[in-house]
C-alpha cells in the first residue's frame, strides 16, 4: 500500500509555504519604513487558508477513473496582496508602521515554527510506521 502525502500531512504543506511568503511580505515593510509613499501590504492568511481547506475539500470528491486523468484542481496557492490601512498615517505618505509590522512578524514566525513542528512530527510518525515501531 503506498503512503498518500497529502493525505498524511494535510493543509500544513501549504500553510508553511504560504507562512514563508507572507514573511517575505513583512520583511518587505520593515525595509521600507523610511521609504516616503511605501505602502505596507499584508496576505490574509485566514482567508486563503479556507479556500485551501475547500479545495481539499473539493479534491476528495473527485473521483478519477484512469491514474492519467488531471484532477482538475490548482495545485499553487494563490494570493493577493493587500494594503494595510493604518492606525497612524504618515505625512511622507508611508503606511509601514513599525510596531505592527513587528508583530505581524512574530506572530507569523511562531505560527510557522508550530506548523513546522507538526509536520515535523507527523513525518517521525510515518517513518516510525514504515520501519514498523
Amino acid at each position: 500500500m503506498a503512503i498518500n502525502f497529502e493525505k498524511a500531512l494535510g493543509i500544513h504543506e501549504q500553510a508553511l509555504t504560504l507562512r514563508s511568503n507572507r514573511a517575505a511580505v513583512l520583511a518587505n515593510n520593515l525595509a521600507n519604513a523610511d521609504t516616503p509613499g511605501f505602502k505596507a501590504k499584508d496576505i490574509d492568511f485566514q482567508a486563503i487558508l479556507r479556500g485551501q481547506v475547500q479545495i481539499n475539500e473539493f479534491r476528495t470528491v473527485l473521483q478519477s477513473t484512469h491514474h492519467r486523468h488531471f484532477d482538475g484542481v490548482q495545485e499553487q496557492i494563490a494570493y493577493d496582496t493587500l494594503y494595510r490601512i493604518p492606525q497612524q498615517p504618515s505625512i511622507d505618505g508611508n503606511t509601514v508602521e513599525e510596531q505592527v509590522e513587528n508583530a505581524e512578524y512574530m506572530k507569523n514566525s511562531l505560527a510557522f515554527q508550530a506548523s513546522f513542528t507538526f509536520l515535523n512530527s507527523k513525518f517521525k510518525g510515518i517513518n516510525a510506521a514504515i520501519k514498523g515501531e
